[in-house]
């Protein structure tokens, strides 16, 4: 198996990496920061709104049990792609809903499931998600790595991390991995 690595960004990493760690095909998930300016950068400087960073998820999986497409499928279902900068009651520019490509094919691929989804009707406004090349992928504090796992009664897990990763589990349960 060659691994495909994907990187988005719909809101507070820490759903995305729920979500897409019970996803079969999926071989590994990393929380970070992208489409910044700064170097190597603090979760507190990204939340300071000044250093041009998503908070995002980069996903490492076999093409052979799932497609990028499909990835992407996920990610339209488990986010709301029509806010800018902000996901519920987290607001900000670190929330944005972004694609970070590798490659052209991912980039065309991209653009594709957007207009899939939008002809859809699944949202009702017209979706903001930025698509653009990754330039540069930030790993998060060790902290921050499998959060919901490891912190799964903490307030903001229950109220919106537990959620989605229901929704997820709803939605795709002939996706999942084995438990």
């Amino acid at each position: 198996m060659a691994e495909q690595v994907a990187t988005l960004g719909g809101g507070c990493f820490w759903c995305l990496e729920a979500v897409y760690l019970g996803l079969r095909g999926v071989t590994r998930v990393v929380s970070g920061y992208a489409g910044g300016q700064l170097a190597n950068p603090s979760y507190e400087q990204v939340c300071g709104k000044r250093t041009g960073h998503a908070e995002v998820v980069q996903i490492g999986f076999d093409a052979a049990e799932i497609s990028y497409e499909d990835l992407l499928r996920v990610f339209f279902t488990i986010h709301d792609p029509t806010t800018k900068d902000r996901q519920g009651h987290d607001v900000g520019p670190q929330y944005r809903s972004i694609i970070l490509t590798h490659d052209e094919d991912q980039r065309v691929a991209a653009v594709g499931v957007i207009a899939e989804i939008a002809a859809a009707g699944i949202w009702p406004g017209p979706i903001a998600t930025e698509v653009r090349p990754l330039e540069v992928f930030w790993p998060a504090e060790a902290y921050h790595q499998n959060y919901f796992a490891r912190n799964p009664f903490q307030g903001y897990c229950q109220a919106v991390v537990a959620p989605k990763v229901a929704k997820f589990r709803k939605s795709f349960a002939n996706r999942l991995k084995a438990a």
